[in-house]
């Protein structure tokens, strides 16, 4: 199959060197170069250092505009396959390869449509994850589904270290229907059940509630971890929560108390506590949490707020 392919974080990458394998690759369509890291460098997205590592053709494209889609035409692919671009494909550009275009969704849809399913699926709690290749149409990841499989949840795995999982057994999965396509063996069908949605998250997204349970809270941080990140407030400021952990066999705190411990420092919440492992404090690099806790220099018996909301809390003993 002669192909085109669309895709520009490293959960792409896996899809792109599995199909770069067994078929010709056309071109790459990636996002353009972005910003990135303090000095703000202008950097190739994951997709298209790949795609220069396997000598693939790039074509930078912000949106599949009149212009992209003269370009992909010109190549003549049997198939556009997509895996997280970052813009949408719309007529005539959908019809354009002989084939239409194919599409990884990380979740069993018609569940999770939209930017965040991996994420949405884990601050929800389910108790399992999915990959789905489907045709893609005009309406939002509704097209019928090539092929679909589930995946357990990883104990206790955060959205990237999930979504990276994912990436490597949907590559597999995608070579799947690329392989009954070529082969006129594919037969898809359409979706089954309700839709849910699963839209982008903001900052707001992050902010941990420590008046909800425990699972709920650490629900939350995986599905958020590491974009948008996970954060909540102490004494009216920001602070980042880089690294959260479940606490085992830790005596009951009250929402939002906090209290220090060897492995880092306690927080309560309406159940059991958590554990912070590691915080960034506004305008500070990232730290222990424990060495963040010292750095309070607050008597033990003085009052610290931690969330939005709560009465001051008190710190505790360090144990």
């Amino acid at each position: 199959m002669r192909l085109v392919f669309a895709g520009t974080p490293a959960a792409a990458v896996p899809t792109l060197r599995r199909l770069a394998a067994d078929h010709e690759i056309a071109a790459v369509v990636t996002r353009p170069d972005a910003p990135l890291g303090r000095k703000r460098i202008l950097t190739p997205s994951p997709v298209a250092q790949t795609a220069d590592e396997l000598g693939i053709p790039v074509i930078r494209a912000a949106r599949l505009d009149e212009e992209a889609t003269g370009r992909i035409a010109a190549l003549r692919p049997d198939l556009g396959v997509i895996v997280a671009y970052g813009g949408l494909v719309r007529e005539p550009l959908l019809g354009t390869p002989a084939h239409g275009w194919i599409n990884l969704h990380f979740s069993l849809l018609p569940m999770w449509r939209g930017a965040a399913p991996v994420q949405r699926a884990l601050i929800a709690g389910d108790a399992q994850l999915g990959a789905t290749v489907f045709q893609l149409v005009q309406d939002l990841d509704a097209g019928d589904v090539h092929a679909a499989r589930a995946f357990p949840v990883p104990a206790d795995a955060t959205a990237d270290e999930a979504l990276a999982s994912l990436a490597e057994d949907g590559a597999e999965l995608t070579a799947e229907a690329v392989a009954a396509i070529a082969s006129g063996a594919a037969r898809p069908v359409p979706q089954q059940g309700e839709p849910t949605h699963a839209a982008k998250l903001g900052l707001a997204d992050g902010l941990l509630e420590w008046t909800e349970p425990a699972d709920v809270v650490f629900a939350r941080y995986r599905g958020v971890t590491s974009e948008p990140g996970a954060h909540t407030m102490i004494d009216g400021a920001p602070l980042k929560v880089r690294e959260l952990a479940r606490a085992h066999d830790a005596e009951p705190l009250r929402p939002g108390e906090l209290r220090a411990v060897r492995a880092g420092v306690l927080v309560g919440t309406a159940t059991d506590p958590l554990l912070l492992v590691r915080v960034q404090p506004a305008g500070k690099p990232a730290m222990a949490a424990a060495d963040w806790f010292r750095g309070l220099r607050a008597p033990a018996d003085a009052p610290v707020r931690l969330g939005p909301g709560d009465e001051p809390r008190t710190q505790g003993e360090a144990k």
